[in-house]
């Protein structure tokens, strides 16, 4: 008898800001947490972005973190009004929340103590329970409770905190990914015959993406999979469908 395999390890983006939801700002946070998953091996699932509303971010983080491995959010542990992660964490797994002596210290060695307002000491509110994500830029950390990590929404502070956790993290197998350049060979021609390999290999993911390049139209088809085998044996089927139809239009 085969060991069964193992569960893949899962994770969700929780964005949380109205200036994501308006378009004053552009989010790059997720692409760069994406991209983190896809290279340990960890299967991003899941994206939602939230207003800085309680209800709406106690109700985002709940869900998401009993359905996936893990919950990443970002933004709203800032100084103002408006920065209420840190309560609706709280709130979520229905702990208190207080300044944390290790925050406070944190943010000491950024500030002076007679500059350490009350809006700068929000940013040491801490979820009863929680561990300290460091901030090497700006020494307002983050933190973790249970699956969840709260980050920074300032993309570099994001970025420097996604690092600390980083070796945390419970890894998985790889997803690996193989291209096939259609070129200017219509999506209609292939999609039928495309369906048919991806029914054959349910093992496997299978997309075609349209984009436009510097040569003008191309469409390019990507397998990806863990099976290093069955994504070989996937772009085989599809490179020989795509040369007969290129041969078919005289585009070979």
């Amino acid at each position: 008898m085969t060991d069964p395999a193992p569960s893949p390890i899962t994770a969700a983006i929780l964005v949380i800001g109205d200036e994501i939801l308006s378009g004053r700002t552009k989010d790059k946070n997720i692409g760069t947490i994406a991209d983190y998953c896809t290279a340990i091996g960890i299967d991003l699932r899941q994206v939602r972005i939230v207003p800085d509303e309680a209800s709406e971010i106690v109700d985002a983080v709940n869900a998401l973190r009993t359905r996936y491995t893990y919950l990443f959010t970002t933004g709203g542990i800032g100084p103002t009004h408006d920065d209420i992660t840190a309560d609706c964490v709280a709130a979520a797994f229905g702990v208190t929340i207080n300044v944390d002596p290790r925050a406070k210290a944190m943010l000491l060695e950024r500030h002076k103590p007679e500059d350490l307002n009350e809006a700068r000491l929000r940013m040491a509110r801490i979820p009863a329970g929680a561990d300290l994500i460091a901030n090497p830029i700006s020494k307002a950390p983050g933190f973790r409770i249970g699956n969840v990590f709260v980050m920074a929404g300032v993309p570099a502070i994001m970025q420097a905190m996604l690092d600390e956790i980083g070796p945390t993290l419970a890894t998985g197998a790889r997803v690996l990914s193989e291209t096939i350049e259609a070129g200017n060979l219509p999506e209609g021609n292939y999609a039928s015959g495309l369906g048919e390999i991806a029914k054959a290999h349910p093992g496997v993911s299978i997309g075609s993406y349209p984009s436009m390049t510097q040569q003008g139209f191309a469409n390019r088809i990507v397998v990806r999979g863990k099976d290093s085998d069955a994504v070989a044996r996937a772009r085989v089927e599809i490179a020989d469908l795509v040369a007969q139809l290129k041969a078919a239009d005289g585009k070979a």
